[in-house]
């Protein structure tokens, strides 16, 4: 039976120690930092009016309900917008990436597509394409705001997570190719099942990222009338001129993100710890 030696049993009631005093003065220094900012904030000459227009509890209990009746179109937005970029950002990536002088016009049309909207500001976008399209007057095509704003939404996050793919993509070494052709693969065979399965493992992170970054833009929608959970806050705001709304919103947003980036965290550390002790990504 192993027993563990008097050094080893030493070693780690030290590093024990050493964990528990780092958790205890980072505790410390946390509940410090807060009080002092909590002192600085209330202590300040504009903190009851501050306090009346954006922390009325009242306006709060109001608008909670509102807001999160809006919030289920920010949802159901990120998950089908979610899901379309995706697959338009992975066929774009692996557009971009094809070989041969015959693809240089996808190529190239696949590059401005990237380079067109990664610089054209969002908001810009979305006020395009919400009150642009409209103006155009196209019969058959949708005015809802709703779907205009995804769309918008989708033309640009498209561009990112496509590079986000290009990426992962290159980062898998010509040797696989070539492994891949020797057994037989045809070009299309080798990069569906050699190259994208490797590239997709290796940016989960990014991807995840990004969709965090989706599910707060979600809330941009509201500039064309859909009610959302922005929209909605504005609506009470409108209506009370007091700001909490607005909060209530924020608060919101930020309850549905965090776990969003713990998992994303998560998910990050998980595949540096396999890295690091040379298993599979």
């Amino acid at each position: 039976m192993y027993r563990p030696s008097a050094r080893r049993i030493e070693r780690e009631r030290h590093k024990r120690t050493r964990a528990r005093r780092a958790t205890a003065i980072a505790t410390i220094s946390t509940v410090v930092t807060a009080a002092v900012l909590f002192l600085v904030v209330t202590g300040s000459p504009g903190w009851p009016a501050t306090k009346k227009a954006f922390f009325s509890a009242h306006y709060a209990r109001m608008a909670l309900p509102k807001v999160i009746d809006g919030l289920w179109l920010n949802i159901r937005l990120m998950v089908i917008c979610g899901a379309i970029i995706l697959v338009l950002g992975m066929l774009i990536a692996v557009t971009r990436t094809l070989r041969g002088p015959v693809f240089f016009p996808l190529r190239a049309l696949a590059t401005a597509y990237v380079d067109f909207f990664r610089g054209l500001p969002l908001i810009i976008c979305l006020l395009m394409v919400v009150f642009g399209v409209p103006a155009l007057r196209l019969q058959g095509v949708t005015v809802n705001p709703v779907i205009l704003g995804g769309t918008a939404l989708v033309l640009t996050y498209s561009a990112y997570v496509a590079e986000v793919f290009r990426a992962g993509i290159e980062t898998v070494h010509p040797s696989q190719r070539a492994a891949a052709r020797s057994l037989g693969l045809s070009g299309p065979q080798t990069m569906r099942f050699v190259v994208l399965p490797q590239a997709v493992r290796r940016v989960v992170p990014p991807l995840l990222n990004d969709l965090v970054s989706l599910q707060k833009d979600t809330g941009l929608v509201s500039i064309g009338g859909a009610v959302d959970a922005v929209h909605a806050a504005d609506i009470i705001v409108g209506k009370y001129f007091n700001y909490t709304p607005y909060v209530v919103a924020g608060l919101v947003f930020v309850a549905l993100t965090i776990p969003m980036t713990r998992f994303t965290d998560w998910i990050t550390a998980r595949m540096y710890r396999r890295q690091s002790q040379g298993g599979t990504v």
